[in-house]
């Protein structure tokens, strides 16, 4: 992280954490791991080396098992390897729970949360998101690693409502756990809500007519006797006699401020206490009161503190341009509350379950500097893709994708050690939609999608990635897999040199007729992994960014597709 540049990390977040991100680097840490709660996305804990893996190979699944490497993760952190009371802590839910799934769970987030304790910045903040399944768990592993005292907040996010469920009360809601590395937290800026309406209609009755808006008489004292100028009388009343003393507040000064181009913040009360009821800032009640009030007017109101029950960020609609089939993506606007409160511009981010990249998203739009981790490629590619086309190709140059192959060796080190992110990372090089699922494909690992005329419509290429023997019958394959599914192109990816075979069955597949121009593509051609490594492309259309709504045609020579 020396070089400034952020980072997007490919690999298990244990062993990144370790290896490459630095004691107290980071300032604000967001993570939203698997809740061990059946959902079938992200998986946290798969080796890559060739060894075999308890985790599931396909992307977005959670499964979560007490195996030989939750034992041994175990083992490391309660013979040393964590501080003596986190050893406590798991020893004694240990007891409480047994050898399970559960206990797995917790096994495998607190070595995780032991090392993002030592990135974090004394005065950082740590959110962790999770629900209601491991809440109170995490919490224990929590205040052994940080402390009891750095609890700092149990925020609700309200996530859905009207949920219904068989003999118990419907699960509406999220858990964020929010703690600092030590006592204080450095940074903290009170966030601030709008007022409900009903809130405004009781309150903010009055309103002198005179373009300032409605306000609400409050009052221009506060609890306590001083003995300076503001515990003097002014215009007849002494704050004294009940026990309070003068409090002008900031909000009157900056709108005085405003109207007149004139601080008077450094003037005496009585001076500002004049100058306010000369600006018609000062209530007078009626019937004889003389106890003054300031009026506060709804329009220099900030809103209402924000409190640690959240119903006002709703889930993403299915149908809203924001989502990207991420099972359990999150709400641009929860990450972008979340860095603004506990972070600055400049701030470094950390999400070490990065998944579709809505946290690096949110603080690359907030100015702050991010790292990101995901242990599926799929994960990282989609980041890839959604930085690009949310922020433009230029965005490109400010972060840098850590392991991934750079060369021929390590593609052929990352096919060796897990097949299917090498097929994945094979057909992102073309700017394709990798699969989900490596099941019933009919040996197609991925789709490019390219504009076909002005009304939304994409043609589509199927791209075969094949890692290991060749044979021209996997080209002939290919080409009846296009006409099958009525797809236009066929891109063939192989890491090994093609034989004259291939070469030829490639020849003979035939031509596509583009309709935009008319130009002439092959219909089914080979690329080899160096020749994409060199930056060759498949010779089509320009395709659009994959996970991505596109939302406009450009020509065939445009640097991108989206606005």
């Amino acid at each position: 992280m020396g070089d400034q540049l952020n980072s997007l990390f490919y690999g298990d977040n244990l062993t990144i954490l370790r290896e490459h991100i630095a004691d107290e680097s980071v300032d604000l840490i967001y993570l939203d791991p698997p809740f061990n709660s059946n959902r079938s996305y992200n998986v946290l804990f798969k080796t890559r080396s060739g060894e075999d893996s308890q985790a599931q190979v396909e992307a977005f699944d959670d499964t979560w098992t007490w195996s030989q490497q939750a034992e041994e993760l175990y083992a490391e952190l309660t013979q040393g390897g964590a501080p003596a009371k986190v050893a406590d802590a798991l020893e004694a839910m240990r007891r409480l729970l047994g050898d399970n799934d559960v206990l797995a769970y917790i096994v495998m987030m607190t070595g995780r949360l032991v090392e993002l304790h030592r990135v974090l910045k004394t005065g950082g903040a740590l959110w962790l998101h999770c629900d209601d399944t491991a809440s109170h768990y995490l919490k224990i592993v929590l205040d052994a690693i940080a402390g009891p005292d750095c609890f700092r907040n149990e925020v609700i996010w309200v996530r859905s409502h009207g949920h219904t469920a068989i003999n118990k009360l419907g699960r509406v809601h999220d858990v964020l756990l929010v703690y600092s590395k030590g006592p204080t937290v450095t940074t903290w800026n009170q966030i601030f809500v709008p007022y409900e309406r009903a809130y405004i209609d009781k309150y903010f009755t009055r309103d002198d007519e005179d373009g300032r808006g409605p306000y609400w008489p409050s009052d221009l004292t506060a609890a306590e006797v001083r003995r300076g100028e503001s515990g003097e009388s002014w215009r007849g009343f002494n704050p004294t006699d009940i026990g309070r003393h003068w409090a002008v507040p900031g909000h009157s000064i900056a709108r005085y401020q405003r109207e007149h181009g004139t601080d008077i913040s450094a003037r005496t009360v009585e001076e500002r206490l004049d100058l306010l009821d000369e600006a018609k800032i000062i209530y007078w009640p009626g019937r004889g009161s003389k106890r003054p009030q300031v009026k506060r007017y709804l329009a220099d109101m900030p809103g209402r503190s924000l409190d640690d029950v959240w119903d006002d960020i709703p889930p993403i609609n299915p149908r809203a341009a924001e989502r990207l089939g991420y099972p359990t993506q999150k709400p641009l606007t929860l990450l972008e509350r979340i860095i603004e409160a506990s972070s600055i511009p400049g701030d470094v981010v950390l999400d070490p379950f990065c998944g579709c990249g809505t946290t690096i998203d949110a603080a690359e739009k907030l100015g702050r500097r991010w790292v990101g981790i995901d242990i599926t490629y799929l994960a990282v590619d989609l980041i890839d893709k959604r930085l690009r086309a949310t922020h433009g190709e230029e965005i490109a140059d400010t972060y840098k994708v850590h392991g991934i192959p750079q060369d021929l060796g390590g593609a052929k080190a990352l096919f060796e050690a897990n097949p299917f992110d090498f097929e994945r990372w094979a057909v992102s090089l073309v700017d394709g939609q990798p699969n989900q699922k490596q099941v019933g494909d009919r040996g197609v690992d991925g789709v490019i999608r390219f504009p076909i005329d002005n009304k939304q419509g994409t043609g589509r290429a199927l791209v075969s990635v094949k890692g290991g023997a060749q044979n021209p019958g996997y080209v002939r394959d290919l080409a009846g897999t296009v006409q099958h599914e009525n797809a236009d192109l066929g891109v063939y990816v192989c890491l090994k040199t093609p034989t004259k075979g291939m070469i030829e069955a490639a020849n003979h597949s035939g031509s596509y007729s583009w309709p935009v121009d008319g130009r002439s593509y092959p219909r089914v051609q080979i690329l080899t992994i160096e020749e994409l490594l060199d930056g060759e492309r498949p010779n089509m259309p320009t395709p659009f960014l994959p996970y991505i709504k596109a939302r406009k045609l450009v020509k065939d020579n445009a640097p991108t597709l989206f606005d």
